[in-house]
C-alpha cells in the first residue's frame, strides 16, 4: 500500500554559477497523486543525476523547455509500478520515465517504458546501459564520431557514465582509444577495469605534453563532454579529416559567461568537422542500440560502473558530485529499494 506523503525536492531558483542546494532547492510534502484513467501511479527506485540537468535550470533556448521555478526538479528515475489504470503495465514492473525528484508520481502510461534487465546487469546498470547514457554513447561515438578500426579516438570525461561507455564502444570498434579524466585513479581505472590503450590526467602540469606523447598519430576522433581547456589541447592534436562529436560541456556550465574554443582554426587546416547532437534524436534506433549494447555487454567489451547515493534528499548535494569530477561512472540516487512484489 502506497505512502500517504510524497516527498519531492523543489526547484525555487535558477543558479547563475555552481548551484549552491540551499539555495536552489527545498523540500517539500504534498499527498501521494492518484492516477486518473491512462495513468501509472509509480514509486521512485533510483534518480538519474546527468551534467544535462544543469542546464535544465537555465531560462535558455534548448532543446527542451527549462524546468519551471516551483515544480519537482526534472529527472529520469528508475521506479516500481504501485498500480495502473492501463493494462500493459502491472504492479511491480520495473519502468523508467522522467518522474523527477520525488517519491511518487502519477504519470501517463505513453511517458513510461519497461526496463529490460539482460542477465548479469543489475537494475542500475542496465538502466545506465540501455536507457539515455547508452544510447547518448552509441550514437555519439557511432552515428557523429563514425570510427574506423585503427582510427586513434579520444574521450574526455572518460570516467563518467557517458564517456565510459563511448570509450568502450569505440574498443569494440577496434579503435586505439585514449581517456581523459582527473586524477591518478581515475586514469588507473580506465586503463586497468576498461583496457583503454592509454590514459592521460588534465590535472596534471604536463596534460598538454602528455596527450600528445600518447597521441603521435594525431586524433582521428574526440568524443568531448567537457569543452574549455581541454577541448582547446585536443583541437591542436587533430588528424586531417578528424570528427569531434559535441556531447556536452561540463567545465563550462557553471561559468557566467561560457567561452567557446580558442584552437577552432585547426578545424580549418584539418578538414575537421565538429557536431553537436541531441539522443532523442535517434529514437527509432534505440533498439538495434540496445541489441548491440547488450551483444558487446555479454562478450566483456563494454562494463558498465554505477555510483550510488542513498537518499532523495541527497539529491541536490550529489548533484555538485558531477561538476567537482567526484564520481565514478554512472551517478544514482538510491530513493527506495524495491519490494517484494517487483516484477524484474
Amino acid at each position: 500500500m502506497a505512502a500517504s506523503t510524497n516527498t519531492q525536492v523543489i526547484f525555487i531558483k535558477r543558479p547563475t554559477a555552481m548551484p549552491v542546494p540551499a539555495e536552489t532547492f527545498r523540500v517539500a510534502h504534498a499527498a501521494v497523486p492518484q492516477p486518473k484513467d491512462g495513468q501509472v501511479l509509480v514509486r521512485s527506485l533510483y534518480l538519474s543525476l546527468d551534467p544535462a540537468m544543469r542546464g535544465w535550470m537555465n531560462d535558455t533556448r534548448s532543446y527542451i523547455p527549462p524546468v519551471a521555478i516551483g515544480d519537482v526538479m526534472r529527472a529520469q528515475v528508475i521506479a516500481e509500478v504501485v498500480t495502473s489504470t492501463v493494462g500493459k503495465f502491472k504492479k511491480g514492473d520495473i519502468v523508467t520515465g522522467s518522474a523527477g525528484w520525488q517519491e511518487y508520481a502519477a504519470m501517463d502510461a505513453k511517458e513510461l517504458k519497461h526496463i529490460p534487465l539482460p542477465p548479469g546487469l543489475s537494475i542500475p546498470e542496465a538502466f545506465c546501459l540501455l536507457n539515455m547514457t547508452g544510447m547518448t554513447a552509441y550514437f555519439g561515438m557511432l552515428a557523429v564520431g563514425k570510427p574506423k578500426p585503427g582510427e586513434t579516438v579520444v574521450v574526455s570525461g572518460a570516467a563518467g557514465a557517458t564517456g565510459s561507455l563511448a570509450a568502450q564502444i569505440a574498443k569494440a570498434q577496434g579503435c586505439r582509444v585514449i581517456g581523459i579524466a582527473g586524477g591518478a585513479e581515475k586514469c588507473r581505472y580506465l586503463t586497468e577495469a576498461l583496457g583503454l590503450d592509454a590514459a592521460v590526467d588534465y590535472r596534471s602540469p604536463t596534460f598538454k605534453k602528455d596527450l600528445a606523447a600518447v597521441t603521435p598519430n594525431y586524433i582521428d576522433v574526440f568524443f568531448d563532454n567537457v569543452g574549455g581547456d581541454v577541448l582547446d589541447a585536443v583541437l591542436v592534436r587533430l588528424a586531417k579529416g578528424a570528427r569531434i562529436p559535441l556531447c556536452g560541456a561540463i567545465s563550462q556550465y557553471n561559468t557566467r559567461s561560457p567561452r567557446g574554443p580558442a584552437n577552432y582554426l585547426t578545424l580549418i587546416a584539418q578538414r575537421a568537422t565538429m557536431q553537436g547532437f541531441i539522443v532523442f534524436d535517434y529514437a527509432p534506433e534505440f533498439r538495434k542500440a540496445a541489441e548491440d549494447l547488450i551483444r558487446w555487454h555479454k562478450e566483456g567489451k563494454v562494463k558498465v560502473a554505477v555510483h550510488i547515493v542513498d537518499g532523495l534528499t541527497q539529491a541536490p548535494e550529489a548533484l555538485l558530485m558531477l561538476f567537482t569530477g567526484k564520481n565514478q561512472g554512472k551517478l544514482l540516487v538510491r530513493v527506495a529499494e524495491p519490494s517484494t512484489q517487483s516484477r524484474l
